[in-house]
C-alpha cells in the first residue's frame, strides 16, 4: 500500500483516536482478545456487526462442552432428561428478561425463528379490527425508516380492512403541540392500534428515542394522539441490542423482536419476541400446533390453548439446544466485556472516529471523498449506534458504484455491506429517490440485493459499515487507509476547519444503563449463645429398635427424637440438638441451592454426589463450612455483607416456582464443580425475596414463606411409620436372600425429613391436623408424597431400587411418607422460639376436641 501524508498519518494513530474518544477496550487488551477468542480473523477486517456479530470461541466451546455431558431430551415429554430440559429454557428465558432489566411478571419471552419470524406472529394474531359502519377500525402506523420485516406486516393488515398509516420520523413529534386537545376527550375508544419503530435505524444507525413507547401508549405523539383508541407499541430491537442496552423497565414496549446472532453470532435461525403481559392476553392466533393446546377434538371444531402465555404460541417443539446456547452467550458476553454500557461505549468510539476521519477526507481538489447518511454528527452514543452509511464519490463528485468499492474491499480482505439493507424507506429519504425511480430501476432491472449499483447516473444503495465488541482500532485504520489508497485523487487533502471543530466537540456518552447495582439487605442473625450448634451424637440402631413411647401419655403426645436441617438443598443433613425457627422454618434449612452452568437446580436426582457434601453452621462465628471427602473445607458467611457481598443477582426454579437468589462467588463454585466433576455454583436465596407456600390454601391457611425446601416449612416423619417399612423391607430381603440392608438411622436418612418423632402408631401422623411441639404450634399442611430420590442412599450416593418399592407394597401401592407442617407464628412474631430434641410432641386430629 502506498505511503500517505504526514498529517493524514499522524491521526491514524492510536493517540489520535484516544484524544477523540476516551473509551476503549475492555478490562483485557483488545488485541489479546481477539488473539485468545477470534483468532479466524486474523487478517481480516469484519465490519458487518450489523448483518450478525461474530461468536467469541470461548462461547461455542462452552456449549459444546454442556451439550457433550448433559443430555437434553425433548421438552414436551417428562422423563429426567426433558425435565432439565425444561428447566434449562425456563432459566434462559429468565436470562433475557434479566439482561433486558425486567422480569416474568411483566414480560414473557416466545422463542421463535428469528426476529421476522416474531414479527409475524405480531401480524398474525394482533387483534384487528376492520373497519365497519361508525367504526374507523384499527390503525397499522409504522416509521419510513423500519426493516422491510416490519413493512411487511401491512400485507396481513391490509386483506382485513386496516388501515395503513407511513409515518415520517419529522412526523411523530412535530404534529403534537396543534392536536394536544385530541388525546382525552370524548368516549374512550377501545379499538386496538399498533406503532412499529426501530430502536435502532438498520441502514444509518440513528437511534430513536425510546420515549416514544410511552408517548405513544398515552397518546401524546402522532400518530396516536389523532386516533382515539387503545395504542400499542412494537419496538424493532434487533438492531439496537447487538451494541446499546435496553431497559424494558424504563420503556416497557409490548412487542419486542430480537435476533440473538445480532447479539452473540451463534446460534443463528433464533430468534424471540418479548411480549408485555398486558398485551399478550389480547393476542389470538389461528393455527395451533404441538404443545399449545389443552385440549381438542379431530372429529369437531373444538380447540382449548394452554393458559400460560408461551405455551399457546411455541408451535411444535422449540429449538431447545440452540436456546440452551443462549447461557453461554449471556455468560461469555459478560465476561469478556462486562456489560452492555462498556459494549456501548467502545463500538460508538470506532464508529465516531471513523466518521470524523472519513467526513474530513478529500481529494486534491478540495472535493469531498465520501457523502454519509447521518442524521447527526455522532456526538452522543444515545443518538447514533455504531452504524456508518456512505457512498464514495470521486473527484468531480460522481458517486462511485458500491459494487465497485466492494470488489476492492474483497480483495483487502475488508467485509462489509452494500445495498439498501431491507430498509427501502431510509435508503430513499437519505439517497432522494422517489417512488416513481424505485418503479423504473425496477424496469431497468434492478431488484433488491443485486449488484446493480447505478442506474441513469444514480445510485440505488450504499455502503454500510459496523462495528462489534470485538472489532478495533486496527480495523479503523484497515478501511481508511483502503479507501485513501484506492478512491482518493492524490494528494490527500483534510478538510482542517472541520476536523478541528469535530475533534474539540466534547462528545456526550449516553447515560442509559442496564446495569442493577441495588444491594439485597440481609437479615440479622439470631444470637447463637444458649444454643447447642454442634451436631448431635448419632446412635446406631438395629432393625429390631423398639419405637420410642412417651411413658403416662394419654395416646396423644411423642416425642421429638431428631431435628435435622439442610443448608443446602439436596446436600446431607445437619443433625442438631437445639435449632431456632425462622420466618421461613428452621433457620438456615435449604437456603443456599447448587445449580448447574445453566442456573438449573442440582437436585439428587440429578447428581446423587451432592449427598456427600456436609455443611455445618455455626451461629456464633456465622459461618457455613463445607466438607467432603478428598476435599479442603470451605467456609462462607451466612450472611452478605458489604466485604463479602457477590452483586450478581441470578434465577433458578424450585418445583416450579421461580426463586430469585445471589450467586456466592467464584471459589465455592470452583470447590463444588471439582467434587461434583462438572460446572456449577453456589446460590442463595435472595433476602428480599418472597416466595408462599401453595400447598394448605384449600385449607383456608394463609400461606407462609418459604425458603428453597419442595413444598412447605417442614418435613416431619414418624419412626414407628419407619419402623414398620424397615420390618417389611427386611423380612422381605431375609426370604428372597438379597444382600440388600438397612437399619432405622439409615432409612430415617432417606426420607430427609427436618423433624423426627416418637409415634405409637404408624402412619398416624397422616390423620393430624395440628402439633405442637415444645411451645411451638404448628398446621399440618398434607401428606408427603415420595420419588426416587429416597433410592438414594445418603451414605454413599448409590442409587437403590428400596425402599420406594416397599412402601408401594406395604401402603397397597400408596406412596406418601410423612407429612409437611408449616408454623403458626405466636403473636410476637420476632419472638421465634427454638425447637429441642426432648421436647413433647402433641397431636390433634380434626375429629379431637382437645384445645393445645
Amino acid at each position: 500500500m502506498e505511503s500517505y501524508s504526514s498529517e493524514f498519518a499522524g491521526l491514524c494513530t492510536f493517540e489520535s483516536f484516544k484524544r477523540i474518544w476516551p473509551h476503549y477496550g475492555f478490562d483485557t487488551d483488545q488485541r489479546e482478545l481477539i488473539q485468545r477468542e477470534f483468532t479466524r480473523i486474523k487478517d481480516i477486517t469484519y465490519l458487518d456487526h450489523a448483518g450478525t456479530t461474530l461468536f467469541p470461541e470461548s462461547q461455542i466451546r462452552k456449549f459444546y462442552e454442556d451439550i457433550s455431558r448433559n443430555v437434553y431430551g425433548n421438552p414436551h415429554s417428562h422423563n429426567p432428561s426433558s425435565r432439565l430440559t425444561h428447566d434449562t429454557v425456563e432459566s434462559v428465558r429468565y436470562r433475557i428478561l434479566e439482561h433486558f432489566n425486567t422480569s416474568p411478571e411483566e414480560y414473557s419471552v416466545i422463542f421463535t425463528a428469528g426476529c421476522t419470524a416474531a414479527l409475524k406472529l405480531v401480524a398474525d394474531s394482533f387483534p384487528w379490527v376492520s373497519a365497519h359502519g361508525n367504526c374507523s377500525g384499527s390503525q397499522f402506523c409504522y416509521l419510513t425508516d423500519n426493516h422491510t420485516s416490519v413493512v411487511g406486516i401491512r400485507g396481513a393488515t391490509g386483506p382485513k380492512g386496516v388501515e395503513t398509516v407511513p409515518v415520517s420520523p419529522q412526523e411523530v413529534e412535530a404534529r403534537v403541540e396543534n392536536n394536544q386537545a385530541s388525546v382525552s376527550t370524548g368516549h374512550e375508544c377501545s379499538v386496538p392500534h399498533l406503532f412499529c419503530y426501530p430502536a435502532q435505524s438498520n441502514f444509518s444507525g440513528r437511534k430513536y428515542p425510546l420515549s416514544y413507547v410511552r408517548g405513544i401508549q398515552s397518546r401524546r405523539l402522532f400518530p396516536a394522539c389523532e386516533r382515539r383508541g387503545r395504542w400499542f407499541v412494537l419496538l424493532d430491537a434487533a438492531c439496537f441490542v447487538g451494541c446499546s442496552p435496553l431497559d424494558l423497565k424504563q420503556h416497557p414496549a409490548d412487542f419486542v423482536p430480537i435476533s440473538f446472532y445480532k447479539m452473540f453470532g451463534f446460534p443463528t435461525g433464533l430468534g424471540a419476541l418479548l411480549v408485555r403481559n398486558e398485551a399478550a392476553e389480547l393476542l389470538r392466533k389461528g393455527y395451533f400446533g404441538g404443545g399449545t393446546a389443552a385440549a381438542y377434538l379431530v372429529g369437531e371444531d373444538y380447540f382449548v390453548p394452554k393458559s400460560n402465555i408461551v405455551s399457546r404460541f411455541e408451535d411444535g417443539t422449540i429449538s431447545f439446544l440452540d436456546v440452551i446456547s443462549l447461557h453461554h452467550g449471556f455468560d461469555t458476553l459478560h465476561k469478556l466485556t462486562g456489560s452492555m454500557v462498556n459494549i456501548q461505549l467502545h463500538t460508538f468510539g470506532l464508529a465516531r472516529y471513523t466518521y470524523i476521519m472519513l467526513s474530513c477526507l478529500r481529494h486534491s481538489n478540495g472535493q469531498p471523498v465520501a457523502q454519509i447518511y447521518c442524521d447527526n454528527e455522532f456526538e452522543s452514543a444515545a443518538d447514533q449506534g455504531a452504524v456508518l452509511s456512505f457512498n464514495l464519490l470521486d473527484c468531480h463528485g460522481r458517486v462511485v458504484g458500491y459494487s465497485q468499492v466492494d470488489k476492492m474491499a474483497c480483495l483487502f480482505s475488508i467485509h462489509m455491506r452494500t445495498g439498501c439493507f431491507c430498509n427501502t424507506g431510509a435508503c430513499q429519504a437519505h439517497l432522494g429517490i422517489s417512488n416513481q425511480e424505485v418503479k423504473r430501476n425496477l424496469q431497468a432491472g434492478h431488484v433488491c440485493g443485486d449488484n446493480i449499483d447505478m442506474v441513469e447516473g444514480r445510485p440505488t444503495g450504499s455502503i454500510r459499515i459496523s462495528f462489534g465488541y470485538m472489532s478495533t482500532f486496527e480495523d479503523c485504520q484497515s478501511f481508511l487507509k483502503f479507501v485513501v489508497s484506492c478512491f482518493v485523487d492524490k494528494p490527500l487533502r483534510l478538510d482542517q476547519e472541520r476536523l478541528a471543530r469535530l475533534r474539540s466537540a466534547a462528545p456526550a456518552e449516553a447515560t442509559v444503563s442496564n446495569e442493577l447495582t441495588s444491594v439485597p439487605n440481609g437479615r440479622t442473625v439470631p444470637e447463637g449463645n444458649d444454643l447447642n450448634i454442634s451436631p448431635a451424637p448419632v446412635r446406631k440402631a438395629s432393625s429390631t429398635e423398639a419405637v420410642l413411647k412417651t411413658e403416662g401419655n394419654s395416646g396423644k403426645a411423642h416425642t421429638l427424637t431428631n431435628i435435622f436441617i439442610y443448608p443446602i438443598k439436596s446436600c446431607a443433613a445437619f443433625e442438631v440438638t437445639e435449632w431456632p425457627l425462622g420466618l421461613q422454618g428452621l433457620l438456615y434449612d435449604r437456603t443456599w441451592m447448587v445449580v448447574n452452568e445453566n442456573g438449573v437446580c442440582l437436585s439428587q436426582k440429578r447428581e446423587p454426589k451432592l449427598c456427600l457434601i456436609y455443611p455445618h453452621i455455626c451461629l456464633v462465628s456465622n459461618t457455613l463450612r463445607l466438607q467432603a471427602s478428598g476435599m479442603d473445607p470451605i467456609t462462607l458467611p451466612l450472611e452478605a455483607s458489604e466485604e463479602n457481598l457477590v452483586l450478581r443477582k441470578c434465577q433458578s426454579k424450585v418445583c416450579g416456582d421461580r426463586v430469585q437468589a445471589v450467586d456466592c462467588g467464584e471459589r465455592v463454585s470452583v470447590w463444588l464443580s471439582k467434587f461434583l466433576g462438572k460446572p456449577c455454583c453456589l446460590i442463595r436465596q435472595n433476602p428480599d425475596f418472597s416466595r408462599d407456600m401453595k400447598m394448605g390454601q384449600e385449607q383456608g391457611l394463609c400461606p407462609p414463606p418459604l425458603s428453597l425446601v419442595n413444598e412447605a416449612q417442614f418435613l416431619l416423619i414418624n419412626r414407628a411409620s419407619v419402623a414398620l417399612l424397615l420390618d417389611h423391607i427386611v423380612n422381605k430381603h431375609d426370604s428372597s436372600q438379597n444382600g440388600t440392608s438397612f437399619d432405622m438411622l439409615q432409612l430415617i436418612h432417606r426420607f430427609r425429613a427436618n423433624l423426627v418423632i416418637s409415634g405409637l402408631e404408624p402412619f398416624e401422623e397422616e390423620d393430624w391436623s395440628d402439633v405442637k411441639i415444645g411451645g411451638a404450634l404448628f398446621k399440618v399442611a398434607g401428606r408427603c408424597g415420595r420419588c426416587q430420590v429416597i433410592g438414594i442412599d445418603q451414605a454413599s450416593g448409590s442409587r437403590t431400587q428400596e425402599p420406594l418399592r416397599s412402601l408401594s407394597e406395604c401402603r397397597n401401592g400408596k406412596v406418601t411418607f410423612g407429612v409437611y407442617l408449616l408454623h403458626i407464628p405466636q403473636r410476637n412474631p420476632s419472638a421465634y422460639p427454638a425447637l429441642s430434641v426432648g421436647s413433647t410432641v402433641i397431636a390433634q386430629t380434626e375429629k379431637s376436641a382437645n384445645e393445645f
